[in-house]
This record gives structure tokens, C-alpha cells and sequence, in this order.
């Protein structure tokens, strides 16, 4: 994917910092604290989301509801069924994420689930029974030290800082 044309600048940094350290902020507040004008704000804000640039969105904590056990999973999809796999693999509740390697036959997806027989069940009987799908590795992963909301750009992403 090609690089985004859209110039950033000091203003939208501060304005991504605020609201990535609180998403309900209001305008009024960050245009306070960052010292700018709450209508230029509030334009930056809704062109930041109409480009694509940023969601304001919940983000839900799977352990709240129970989705205790957390598997990275390693597939091999045959090309021929590729887009099938991944409509299929899409519709899932139990997958958090879904990515496919430079190699297309590889996808790598994230799966929630609140016990080991719920896990034992995708992996030994849910994917087997996908046509196409190969398993070939997972790791359960006890613990995520960063996830993608977590994740800004440097300054230095800003241009003019």
C-alpha cells in the first residue's frame, strides 16, 4: 500500500495525543489545553476520521466478558480457496484479527476464547473441518505487552515538528 498524502503538522500531533490519552475529550478541552482554536480543532478532528487517519471507537477488553485465553494461530490457506477462507475466518466471533503473509497462502490470526476446551475445539475441529485450511503452528499467549491501541506515530511522522 502506498504511502498516505496527507501532511501532518504540529497541531494534529497534539490533537492525536490528546485524544489517544482520551477518546471522549471534548474539542472545547483540547483546544484549551493545546492552546488553539475549538473550531479549527473540531475541523482537524473531522478530517483526521474523513481521511482515514483516525477512529474514535470503543475499545472492549475481551477478559471483561470472560475471553480469558488468547492463541496466536498459523494457517495455510490453499489460493485456489483463499477469499472463502478469509469470508469464512471473517465471520468468526472467536478471531480478534485476521492478516495475510507476503506469501499469500499464509494467514496469521488472533483468537479469544474462555477455556482450554473452547481452544482445544477450534484448533483440533473448527479449522481441520475448513476446506483448504491447513494448521500449522499456534502459541498461546499468556500475556499482550502492546496492541495496536496502544500504538501512536513518532513526532518525527508529523513533518514540521
Amino acid at each position: 500500500m502506498p504511502p498516505r498524502k496527507i501532511n501532518f503538522d504540529t497541531l494534529d500531533y497534539q490533537i492525536i495525543s490528546e485524544l489517544h490519552s482520551d477518546a471522549r475529550i471534548a474539542a472545547s478541552d483540547i483546544a484549551r489545553r493545546i492552546g488553539a482554536n475549538e473550531r479549527t480543532v473540531r475541523k482537524r478532528i473531522d478530517r483526521l476520521v474523513s481521511d482515514g487517519v483516525l477512529r474514535l471507537t470503543a475499545i472492549i477488553d475481551p477478559q471483561a466478558f470472560g475471553y480469558i485465553i488468547t492463541t496466536d494461530i498459523f494457517l495455510e490457506a490453499d489460493p485456489n480457496q483463499e477469499a472463502a477462507i478469509i469470508k469464512r475466518l471473517q465471520s468468526m466471533p472467536e478471531i480478534t484479527y485476521i492478516a495475510v503473509g507476503l506469501d499469500s497462502s499464509e494467514i496469521s490470526i488472533e483468537a479469544r476464547f474462555k477455556d482450554n476446551e473452547e481452544l482445544r475445539n477450534f484448533l483440533l475441529q473448527v479449522l481441520p473441518s475448513m476446506p483448504g485450511v491447513t494448521l500449522t503452528r499456534y502459541a498461546l499467549v499468556p500475556r499482550i505487552l502492546r496492541n495496536i491501541d496502544e500504538w501512536t506515530p513518532t513526532e518525527k511522522d508529523f513533518g514540521n515538528i
